[in-house]
């Protein structure tokens, strides 16, 4: 009950690692909180990729389109 098969092991920590180095050279390349994404990356997944994908894709143009139209109007 309490063996982890070691390759199971070792396919999530390459796992985080990629997620975490994924989400801090795009957050990097943004300009958003590099340090804050790469590390939530490294603690768990897949949230951190979700909510960073939802955060820069589509909240951050949402929010710059809302932001252009009130100083239009």
């Amino acid at each position: 009950m309490n063996d982890v098969n070691p390759l199971l092991f070792i396919l999530i920590v390459c796992l985080l690692i990629a997620q975490s180095t994924f989400l801090f050279t795009d957050a990097r390349k943004r300009g958003h909180a590099k340090w804050f994404w790469g590390v939530w990356g490294m603690i768990q997944t897949p949230m951190p990729l979700l909510f960073y994908l939802l955060w820069s894709r589509v909240l951050q143009s949402y929010f710059q389109k809302r932001r252009e139209n009130k100083w239009m109007e």
